[in-house]
């Protein structure tokens, strides 16, 4: 059994009797960020914490070919929790899991694996990475058969207080996060009709990508016993607000558990370790889209006019910049962080994070500076000033993103060869069965005229 799973032992064997659980989901991610499990008898468990539990890694998006297929799961007892909707008779509990190879290696596939190694890298300079995800959903009505519609469950705008079922689904949602020991800070209506907000505590990178996770399966479920359907699509709607996943990030020394980035003598209030680790996140935000906006209909969204970024840039107030620097609170220097506008929740949270992290880390070892701050709202500003600000923009499509991404030698590092190779697989079937299809938009444009 793992080393790190001895101080959860005594306190899963508890929550195990109390709740008389039936049943264990393990839990892992694939490449792209689809959930899988496998469902064991509670007398099973015991084993699995042990040994692990063996599966077919080639039948897993990206993990294996069939010639090296065998592998196992070894379950993280520490987010070991009981799933609230999955109640008596057959009380079901979920464990996330880390993937080993049959020799004993963590396997350089797993996504999970691959934040936990850069997150290695940051502790080998020193720091601890925290992140912030603002995870955005869109509830919409269902049909009389059950099948999910485009009509949003209301018409309310952004913290507006509907009266429809979205609000008592809302809290449906947080009360199961919290049973899954998930601390949420806030759930709010958002900007376009339909859509939501749920934001939980800011902490350990690994944590909140596992909390992320959670957070979709959950949504999705509540929505479904409700009779809506939730969607993290990140544009589902044209000429909408489309949803976004900010992330506010920060590192913490490892020594002294001190905020790196707070820099009480500065205009902005940031340490050189801060502006480092902006600028390298600028230098690398072309390569990293592909894997924190990875979708085709990710570059539906990254337009402008609908509080999404486009240019790369940073700022503090300027909501229309990549990267924006929250303001500090008074007396509270741990609060100190930057806010990353262009994830989004289509992305898989490890892979995103493992990314960012080392943007980041590559601009403190390389002691990158930033360009000045754009505080003014760029979509306002004409070609001519844009020139003159030298402004680069995010890629304009999965397309020229994956062309980027392969350039980048940070971000694939980041990834790892394995994954890297099995994204870039993933992603450019992706971008090429969109390119040949024939949309309706089309049809409707031309189909007549031509």
């Amino acid at each position: 059994m793992s080393a790190r799973n001895d101080e959860h032992r005594d306190r899963v064997k508890e929550i195990i009797a109390a709740r008389k659980v039936k049943f264990v989901q393990l839990q892992f991610t694939d490449i792209i960020g689809n959930v899988k499990n496998v469902t064991i008898p509670i007398d099973q468990f015991d084993e699995a914490v042990e040994h692990g539990v063996w599966f077919d890694g080639s039948s897993i998006e990206g993990f294996a070919r069939v010639a090296e297929s065998d592998m196992y799961l070894m379950p993280d007892l520490s987010t070991f929790a009981v799933i609230p909707w999955e109640q008596s008779p057959n009380v079901t509990a979920r464990v996330i899991c880390d993937v080993y190879t049959p020799d004993g290696e963590p396997f350089i596939g797993d996504p999970r694996e691959a934040l936990r190694r850069v997150m290695r890298e940051a502790e080998e300079l020193g720091f601890v990475y925290f992140t912030g995800p603002e995870p955005e959903f869109f509830l919409f009505k269902r049909d009389e058969q059950g099948h999910p519609t485009l009509e949003p469950h209301d018409r309310a705008g952004y913290f507006d207080v509907p009266t429809d079922l979205g609000v008592d689904v809302r809290r449906q949602i947080v009360n199961a996060l919290e049973a899954l020991e998930i601390n949420v800070e806030a759930a709010h209506h958002e900007v376009a009709a339909g859509q939501h907000e749920i934001d939980f505590r800011y902490d350990n990178a690994l944590r909140t990508a596992d909390n992320v996770v959670t957070l979709r399966i959950t949504v999705k479920a509540i929505a479904q016993r409700n009779g809506l359907y939730a969607t993290f699509m990140p544009k589902p709607i044209a000429g909408i607000n489309g949803s976004g996943m900010h992330t506010h990030q920060s590192l913490a020394h490892v020594e002294s558990g001190q905020n790196a980035f707070y820099g009480p003598d500065s205009e902005y209030g940031l340490s050189d370790v801060a502006l480092h680790f902006i600028a390298g996140q600028l230098a690398h935000a072309r390569g990293m889209a592909a894997v924190i906006a990875p979708t085709v209909n990710s570059y539906k969204r990254l337009v402008p006019g609908y509080e999404a970024p486009v240019y790369i840039s940073w700022a503090r107030h300027n909501r229309s910049a990549l990267i924006r620097v929250p303001r500090i609170s008074p007396g509270r220097p741990q609060s100190t962080r930057v806010e990353l506008r262009c994830p989004d929740p289509s992305a898989n949270p490890y892979l995103a994070f493992a990314v960012m992290l080392k943007a980041g880390l590559d601009g403190i070892r390389r002691g990158i500076e930033p360009p000045p701050p754009a505080e003014e709202d760029l979509y306002h500003l004409d070609e001519r000033r844009l020139a003159q600000r030298q402004l680069r923009t995010l890629p304009g499509s999965l397309g020229e993103a994956l062309a980027e991404l392969e350039r980048d030698e940070v971000v694939a590092a980041a990834l790892g060869p394995h994954i890297f190779e099995r994204f870039m697989e993933a992603k450019r079937q992706e971008w090429d069965d969109y390119r040949v299809y024939v949309s309706g938009w089309e049809i409707e444009r031309y189909f007549t005229i031509l």
